[in-house]
């Protein structure tokens, strides 16, 4: 019997909607990194991108797992977040519980996507 696949990396997207406040990057970034925090990942780097007054926010965290992103429409109240984390020690849902916490959204959406299954020892990949 072979054992079941593992996979290297967890992927959560996840929509937020109903935020209250969307437009302040300081905000954004105590998010972001508290999330990575969370997670129990290393935080290689940090950019952010305010398109003006009233308008959005994008940042990227650069992970030693992987990456962390947000998009945020403070116009419509929503924002859209990619947690990647590889390896089993680092936890994607804490940081989005995390990230959650932080943007206060009335209604949140998550998907999950396992990334980069890695077959069992003496297995093969199956195409």
């Amino acid at each position: 019997m072979i054992p079941p696949s593992t996979y290297d990396g967890r992927h959560l997207l996840a929509d937020f909607y109903g935020c209250p406040v969307l437009n302040d990057a300081a905000l954004i970034e105590i998010a972001l990194r508290s999330a990575a925090e969370s997670a129990g990942a290393t935080v290689i780097g940090l950019h952010l991108h305010h398109f003006g007054e009233e308008q959005g926010v994008t940042g990227v965290v650069l992970l030693a797992e992987s990456h962390m992103s947000i998009h945020t429409w403070p116009e419509h109240g929503y924002a859209a977040a990619d947690i990647f984390l590889c390896g089993a020690r680092h936890d994607p849902a804490a940081a989005l519980a995390s990230l959650s916490e932080h943007l206060a959204p009335e209604r949140m959406v998550k998907t999950e996507v396992k990334r980069g299954e890695l077959a069992p020892p003496g297995a093969h990949h199956r195409r």
